[in-house]
């Protein structure tokens, strides 16, 4: 069996938890409701079921190549994404005006998820195009605007974003591509930049470059970057492409994972163009303010990395499922049969299975949830409810992030698992899920970043009142599961209880000591982003619960819903079970962690 996209799950988060109708009704989606999200969802299931999931393996086995500076990818990825950019589907979430379909990003996100659970290594380049053309929105001019975006929407060209070099990986204070005015509006770029997905390929006839760099008068740290365009080739008037420009990539990394996506160390200023010594760039916005833009690019890309980790742990417990179903292995323990059964009667698979299952429905819940809510922020008619909903979707971004991909190693260990021995055989393809998976904790950002950012920017911050007020939420849901008097409802009412009262404690730590006892705050920085992320997940299966025991009694689709009525009160008592102990760890164990002298280690 291949990927099949769960497009039923998708459209029941949408209709029940991110409330899609009221999306619909903001001003610019008008059309967006649930008939044009399950047309939408249902074919980017066929185009990435057919066309890109088949390549998923291949370009495994057979990533692309360098040589001399050009890199060509992996076998059917040119032609996939000729198909794909063909299809419209770079264009979904970005304006009409520029050609794109100006869809929610509501429906956008469950299309990515699909797109990478299809084929991660492919999904990159659009990923990375999409932050590019959100940058550019926000503080290109309208002529940059008008010369980038309609191309890159049309996949004619494809976008990267330039950060990382090699001794400023998460420190960006200490980025040194230089950035050098000519007199006539551009610059010479000169340096190197390492890690650059996408940064070559052959797919698109341009690659825009977004750079992170610094004029040479530049206060120094991060308030002394600037942020520039640089083309691969240079763009003429008339949007016809000019000369090459002095960027070439001089290798490609070899990496554990998303081996067919490739991961470039790109030069600029080597007098390998035809433009002369120092790649020509344009300064987007104003002098010194790069990072300030370049954050635009990197919360998309956060938001979409999580929406990754929920991807490939899908495609993972898909593989897990079939095998455990076909896999005859031992008879039951207690006695139903008298020879060896399919291994997924067995309860501990059972349970390895469910784990998967309801991790991966909870960090999806949760990501719709908080697509709805930055649709709220940038069009909803009511200046404070857009304030209320970005306020929600920034607290939610880290924890999509970090929680949704850390998850994902789990779900995708937990698929080598179940398959055994032959899980650890690379012809049965579970390796694959658990080796790609690894890379998003650690890139636009690694867990701990994302945590830092959750205790500093998202809790300390505004002393808690967000944490709170979301919290003030999940205790109305928790009203809700009290007038019920289902099994699942009462031993979720008593997980997540238990759950929100340990978060708000966590907070309280956070805000009260994060000034005079950093290290013990920040110790347990992770431990808090894995709590709030389990919680937020799973408040989302209690509601979906809720929603599902009611559809049930109105007897719509008995079985869909009987089982998320199932998963949810699994994450109920197996995962949502896990924060009290978190909570200990984070609120006690921060001595612990710095106890031993650094020469001890």
């Amino acid at each position: 069996m291949s990927y099949q996209a769960p497009v039923k799950d998708m459209l029941f988060c949408m209709k029940e938890l991110a409330a899609l109708e009221q999306v619909a009704q903001m001003p610019g989606f008008e059309e967006a409701g649930l008939e044009t999200a399950q047309a939408v969802l249902e074919e980017c299931a066929r185009f990435n079921e057919g066309v890109l999931a088949p390549l998923n393996w291949e370009g495994d086995k057979n990533p692309g190549s360098w040589e001399r500076g050009e890199v060509k990818t992996a076998p059917g990825f040119k032609e996939a994404f000729r198909q794909f950019a063909e299809g419209g589907w770079q264009g979904l979430q970005h304006p009409a005006e520029f050609g794109g379909q100006g869809l929610p990003k509501t429906i956008g996100a469950a299309c990515g998820e699909i797109l990478n659970s299809a084929n991660l290594s492919f999904a990159l380049c659009p990923l990375l195009t999409d932050g590019a053309i959100e940058a550019l929105l926000t503080a290109g001019t309208p002529e940059q605007q008008q010369t980038y975006i309609p191309r890159m929407i049309t996949g004619e060209w494809t976008g990267t974003m330039n950060l990382t070099e090699p001794q400023a990986g998460s420190d960006l204070a200490l980025v040194r591509t230089k950035a050098v005015p000519q007199g006539d509006g551009t610059y010479r770029i000169s340096g190197q930049k390492i890690f650059i997905t996408y940064g070559e390929h052959d797919m698109a006839k341009n690659i825009v470059h977004l750079v992170l760099a610094r004029t040479p008068d530049a206060p120094e740290g991060v308030k002394g970057i600037s942020l520039f365009i640089v083309p691969k080739f240079l763009v003429n008037p008339d949007g016809s492409l000019g000369k090459r420009n002095d960027v070439y990539c001089a290798s490609i990394e070899h990496k554990l994972g998303i081996k067919a996506s490739p991961t470039a160390v790109l030069v600029y200023g080597d007098d390998k163009g035809e433009v002369g010594p120092g790649a020509i760039g344009y300064l987007v916005g104003q002098e010194n303010r790069g990072l300030e833009y370049m954050f635009i690019m990197m919360n998309a890309a956060r938001f979409a990395v999580g929406v990754q980790g929920i991807a490939v742990s899908e495609r993972a417990y898909q593989k897990a499922v079939q095998y455990a179903k076909e896999r005859i292995q031992s008879r039951p323990v207690d006695g139903s049969a008298n020879k060896a059964v399919p291994i997924i009667h067995h309860p501990d698979v059972r349970r390895m299975l469910m784990t998967m299952r309801a991790t991966t429905e909870g960090c999806r819940a949760m990501a719709l949830v908080a697509a709805a809510a930055y649709d709220a922020a940038h069009h909803h008619p009511d200046e404070q409810v857009r304030k209320q909903n970005q306020a929600f979707y920034e607290f939610m971004v880290p924890l999509v992030k970090g929680y949704s991909t850390e998850m994902s190693l789990e779900v995708t260990s937990l698929g080598v698992q179940v398959h055994g021995g032959m899980g650890f055989i690379e012809e049965t393809g579970a390796a694959q899920y658990y080796r790609d998976a690894k890379i998003l904790t650690i890139y636009e950002g690694t867990t701990a970043i994302q945590a830092n950012d959750l205790v500093g920017r998202k809790t300390a911050r505004d002393g808690g009142q967000t944490a709170r007020a979301i919290a003030a939420q999940i205790e109305a849901t928790e009203a809700e599961l009290a007038r019920r008097d289902s099994p699942a409802a009462r031993a979720m009412l008593t997980r997540l209880k238990a759950a929100r009262e340990a978060f708000l404690q966590v907070v309280g730590f956070v805000c009260e000591q994060v000034k005079g006892h950093p290290n013990a705050v920040f110790a347990g920085s992770v431990p808090y982003l894995m709590l709030a992320g389990n919680l937020m997940a799973g408040w989302q299966m209690a509601r979906g619960l809720i929603a599902a025991e009611e559809r049930l009694a109105q007897g719509q689709d008995e079985a869909f819903m009987r089982a998320k009525i199932a998963t949810a009160r699994f994450y109920a008592e197996h995962l949502l079970a896990r924060v009290p102990g978190l909570r200990d760890a984070i609120v006690e164990g921060g001595e612990s962690v710095t106890a031993l002298p650094v020469e001890a280690f």
